[in-house]
């Protein structure tokens, strides 16, 4: 296929629409996941990058990229999209080698803000594998900001047997967030001790 990059979107016709996001990117456990709904028949697939992608030296590698790369290709393969169709991707950075993919096949990309009903999808997905994982879902409701924080006590809790779940890759663990995790551990631990070494008064009794 042979598309004109200089066409604009007002002369190409766009009969069909291929959305991709992702979700996970933000998250201190697990990978990523990339998925695709393609319009009008709402057909959906998904793709992990697993999180020893986000761990040191894959992390520094940004072999997560390369990951996704394999995952563009095998987008193409399985939605099957044609010289009628339009893909309208999510500005994330771990899209960029997909969006560089398909423009190298000619398709027309357009960088867009991702709601609705792909959203939801990609967010349930990842919110499904953390549950596989073992993060209580009562952590995963919480919103963004407050949903970090409840993951890294449930990683807290049992930090030697959790860190393997985590983006141990990242600065901000590296230098911040696994001694927070650490001070969490032993703060617990020394809360049971001393529930469990507690001597009853006599009210308590």
């Amino acid at each position: 296929m042979n598309i004109d990059h200089s066409t604009s979107l007002s002369q190409y016709i766009c009969k069909k629409t291929i959305l991709i996001d992702d979700a996970g990117w933000g998250d201190l456990v697990l990978g990523v996941i990339i998925g695709a709904l393609r319009l009008p028949e709402h057909k959906y697939m998904e793709r992990r990058i697993p999180v020893s992608a986000f761990q040191s030296p894959n992390f520094e590698k940004k072999i997560y990229l390369d990951g996704a790369a394999r995952i563009a290709q095998e987008l193409v393969e399985v939605m099957k999209p044609d010289k009628e169709t339009c893909f309208k991707i999510c500005s994330g950075f771990v899209l960029t080698p997909i969006q560089k993919y398909l423009r190298s096949k000619g398709f027309f990309v357009e960088k867009v803000k991702i709601s609705g009903e792909l959203q939801e999808k990609v967010e349930k997905s990842f919110t499904n594998w953390c549950v596989e994982a073992g993060v209580p879902r009562r952590a995963l409701a919480k919103e963004a900001h407050k949903r970090f924080f409840a993951i890294l006590e449930w990683v807290a809790e049992e930090i030697e047997l959790r860190e393997g779940l985590v983006k141990t890759g990242w600065k901000s663990w590296q230098e911040k967030w696994r001694k927070e995790a650490h001070q969490i551990h032993l703060q617990k631990i020394a809360e049971s001790r001393k529930r469990y070494f507690q001597v009853p008064t006599d009210e308590n009794k």
